[in-house]
C-alpha cells in the first residue's frame, strides 16, 4: 500500500509546483534567516519617527523574527487531530512574531544643528566700479541649481530608494500564509505483524493544515508598513531640505568669491594707481624711497591676495558642482547667475512662518506622522495576542488491512489546530507600543519647539542683518571712503606722510570686508529662513 501514500504525496507536490508559478507574493511559511530589508542595511534617512524598537517583534528566546504573511517560528510541532497528526509552524504559540516591516533602531533622535559656515579673509578690499556683476545671461541661477539637485544629487538619489523599499515593505505586510502540507505513515513495522507479534494496522495519512488569521494581523500589519511608508516619505523630504540648504552655502560661497575676486581686483588696480602715482612724485625729488617702498608692499599684498581669490572661487566652484553632480572636468569653468544684495521684498510677518512652519516643514510633519505610525504599532501589537488558528483537512487516511487479508479502508478527518493564549500574550510588546505613542507624542513636541526656535532665530538674523547692510552702506562706507580720500590728497600735496594714508587706506579696505562678509550673511539668513521654515518664500 505504500504506492497509494507516494501517489497522493507525488500528485499533490506537482500541483503546488505548477501553481507556483501562478501565484504571486507568497512568504515563506518557517523563519529562512534572511534579512528584513533588502541587502540587510539600515535606511539612509535615519530612524523613522513612530516606529521605536521592537518593530520585528522579538521572541522569548531572544531571536528576530521575519515579516511574511503569517507567523513565523522554529520548527513544526504535532497536535493530534482524529487518527492523524496535524504538523504546523511551532510560531503558533508565539504571537509576538512577524509584527513590523522594518528592523529600524529604537527610540527616535533630534536633528543635529549644523555647523556656522565662517568665510575666509581674503586679503585687500576696493569698492569696484560699477553695479555688482551677476553673472553671465546663461549662468547657473538658484532656481536652475536646485532643480538640478533634486535630479541629480548622488545622496538624494540614493536615499530615494528608500521609498519603494517601504513600498516593497507594504507588499510584504499584505501577504498571506501558505498552507501545510504533510503526509506520514504509522504504525509501520519492523517486518510484519503476525498473530505472535500482533499490531497495526498500518496507516499512510496525507493532510493540509490552513491557517485563519482571526485577530487580523495581515491587516494590522499592512496599515502598520503604510504608515511608515508616509513616514520615510516625510524623511526624504526633510532630506532634500537639508539637502538644498547645503546648496544655499554652496551657492552663496560662490558668489561670495566671484564678489572677492573683483574687490580684490579692484584693490590691485587702485594700488597700482597708487603706486605709480608715488614713484613719479619721486621721480620729482617729491616723495622718499620709503614711501615708494610702503606703497610698493601693499601693491604685492593685493597681487597675492587676488591670487588667493581667484583659487578660493575655483575651490567654490569645485565644491558647488560636486553637489550638483557636474562632471570635474567642467567644475572649475562652473558659472553661476546671482546676487548678494537684497533687491528683493521682505518676508511675511513672524508668527505666519511660525504657522507655516508647523504645517509644511517635512521634520515636523514625520514626527506627527510617526505618532500615526506608533498608534499603528499598538494596533498591530494588540492583534499579535492571538495567533492562527490551524484548519486541518485530511482527504486521506489509508488503514492497511492486507495482512489480516481484509479490504483497506479510505477515510478523512477535518479538525483544528488552536493555541491556548493562558501565558504569552504579547504583554510585553503591547506594553512597549504603548510607551512608543507617548515618546513618539514628547519627541513631536520638541521637533515643533525646535522649528519655532529656529524661525524665530532665523527671522532676527533677517532684521538684524538687514539693519546692518544698510547702515554699513548708508553711513559708514561713505565717511570711510572720504576719509581715505582726504588722506590721499593730503599725501599728495606732502601734508601728510605715507602712514597716514596707509592707515585711512587700510580702515576704509576694513570697512568693505564687513561691507561684503555682512551682506553675505544677511543673504544666508534670507535662505536660512527658506531652510528653517521648509518652504521657499525668499528667492
Amino acid at each position: 500500500m505504500l504506492h497509494h501514500i507516494v501517489g497522493w504525496t507525488l500528485m499533490v507536490s506537482f500541483v503546488c509546483l505548477v501553481g507556483s508559478g501562478r501565484v504571486r507574493a507568497q512568504a515563506p511559511t518557517y523563519d529562512t534567516g534572511l534579512p528584513s530589508r533588502p541587502g540587510g542595511g539600515s535606511s539612509s534617512l535615519g530612524s523613522s519617527p513612530g516606529t521605536g524598537g521592537n518593530v520585528l517583534g522579538r521572541t522569548p528566546g531572544g531571536g528576530t523574527a521575519v515579516l511574511s504573511g503569517g507567523d513565523q517560528g522554529g520548527g513544526p510541532i504535532s497536535g493530534r487531530t482524529g487518527a492523524a497528526g496535524s504538523h504546523v509552524p511551532a510560531s503558533v504559540t508565539n504571537p509576538g512574531n512577524a509584527s513590523g516591516p522594518n528592523d529600524q533602531p529604537q527610540g527616535i533622535s533630534a536633528p543635529i544643528a549644523k555647523p556656522t559656515v565662517i568665510t575666509p579673509s581674503y586679503g585687500t578690499y576696493e569698492l569696484p566700479a560699477g553695479p555688482e556683476d551677476d553673472g553671465p545671461p546663461q549662468g547657473l541661477t538658484l532656481d536652475q541649481s536646485i532643480e538640478r539637485l533634486l535630479k541629480e544629487n548622488l545622496d538624494l538619489r540614493g536615499k530615494f530608494y528608500e521609498i519603494p523599499q517601504a513600498q516593497a515593505d507594504i507588499l510584504n505586510a499584505g501577504l498571506r500564509a501558505n498552507p501545510v502540507f504533510y503526509a506520514d505513515a504509522q504504525l509501520v513495522p519492523y517486518g510484519r505483524y503476525t498473530r505472535d507479534k500482533p499490531g497495526g494496522q498500518t496507516q499512510y495519512d496525507v493532510n493540509v493544515s490552513y491557517p485563519l488569521d482571526v485577530s487580523r494581523k495581515r491587516l494590522a500589519r499592512t496599515d502598520y508598513a503604510t504608515r511608515a511608508k508616509r513616514v520615510i516619505e516625510a524623511q526624504y523630504q526633510d532630506a532634500a531640505r537639508n539637502a538644498i540648504d547645503q546648496l544655499y552655502v554652496s551657492f552663496v560661497t560662490v558668489l561670495h568669491a566671484r564678489q572677492t575676486v573683483r574687490y580684490a581686483e579692484a584693490s590691485v588696480k587702485g594700488y597700482t594707481q597708487y603706486f605709480n602715482t608715488t614713484r613719479e612724485l619721486y621721480t620729482k625729488d617729491q616723495k622718499n624711497r620709503a614711501s615708494v617702498n610702503r606703497v610698493k608692499v601693499q601693491l604685492d599684498t593685493a597681487q597675492v591676495a587676488l591670487l588667493d581669490a581667484r583659487e578660493n572661487l575655483r575651490k567654490a566652484n569645485r565644491d558647488l558642482a560636486s553637489i550638483l553632480n557636474v562632471p570635474p572636468n567642467q567644475a572649475e569653468t562652473l558659472e553661476v547667475r546671482g546676487s548678494i544684495e537684497d533687491v528683493y521684498g521682505p518676508p511675511p510677518p513672524q508668527d505666519e512662518l511660525v504657522r507655516m512652519a508647523l504645517t509644511v516643514r517635512p521634520d515636523v510633519v514625520a514626527y506627527r506622522l510617526g505618532i500615526m505610525t506608533a498608534k499603528a504599532n499598538v494596533r498591530l501589537q494588540l492583534a499579535n495576542r492571538f495567533s492562527d488558528l490551524y484548519i486541518l483537512y485530511q482527504p486521506y487516511t489509508l488503514q492497511d488491512n492486507t495482512p489480516y487479508g481484509l479490504k483497506s479502508p479510505i477515510s478523512w478527518a477535518l479538525g483544528v489546530t488552536m493555541p491556548l493564549p493562558i501565558y504569552n500574550r504579547n504583554q510585553g510588546g503591547i506594553a512597549r507600543a504603548k510607551l512608543n505613542v507617548t515618546q513618539s507624542q514628547i519627541e513631536s513636541s520638541t521637533i515643533e519647539r525646535q522649528a519655532i526656535t529656529e524661525i524665530q532665530q532665523a527671522y532676527k538674523e533677517y532684521e538684524v542683518t538687514k539693519a546692518m547692510v544698510k547702515r554699513i552702506r548708508e553711513d559708514i562706507i561713505p565717511v570711510a571712503q572720504s576719509v581715505r580720500d582726504d588722506s590721499h590728497r593730503l599725501f599728495i600735496g606732502g601734508e601728510a606722510d605715507v602712514l597716514t594714508f596707509l592707515d585711512a587706506q587700510r580702515e576704509f579696505q576694513d570697512t568693505l570686508k564687513q561691507y561684503l562678509d555682512t551682506a553675505v550673511r544677511h543673504r544666508r539668513s534670507m535662505l536660512n529662513l527658506n531652510t528653517v521654515l521648509g518652504q521657499r518664500v525668499l528667492p
